[in-house]
């Protein structure tokens, strides 16, 4: 159902190396690269994440209560993404860990415009 979410940026060239180290993770890179707009993923792939300056040319502002979830398959490479995320000017909204019992396994951050994102797998629940 998403194709695609696209984040506010006040400086694309900050959020850009930030995502292009959170892609790595992923195996994909820029699918799109605009003077204003990046987005990365694979086209015809599963969901991919972009940055944009707003188009209205206002400041951009992070969503109260928004959040992007973007899925790994273990509990190492929820740690990677995160600690990738923090080394590269995100901050920690969350450490890695298990939430509740049943099996949903999450790491919290911020990226360095302030929006809000996990990165999560799912695990064996908790007897």
């Amino acid at each position: 159902m998403i194709g695609y979410v696209t984040l506010g940026t006040n400086d694309l060239p900050r959020a850009a190396a930030f995502y292009d180290a959170i892609a790595e993770h992923f195996g994909v890179g820029r699918m799109m690269d605009f003077d204003t707009f990046i987005a990365w993923g694979d086209m015809g792939g599963a969901p991919g994440i972009a940055a944009t300056k707003p188009f209205d040319g206002k400041e951009a502002t992070v969503g109260n209560g928004t959040m992007v979830a973007l899925q790994v398959d273990t509990p190492e490479k929820v740690q990677a993404v995160y600690d990738t995320a923090l080394a590269n000017g995100g901050s920690d909204e969350g450490e890695p860990g298990p939430r509740g019992d049943d099996g949903f396994y999450a790491g919290y951050f911020r990226d360095p415009d302030g929006n809000k994102l996990n990165v999560f797998c799912m695990t064996a629940p908790s007897p």
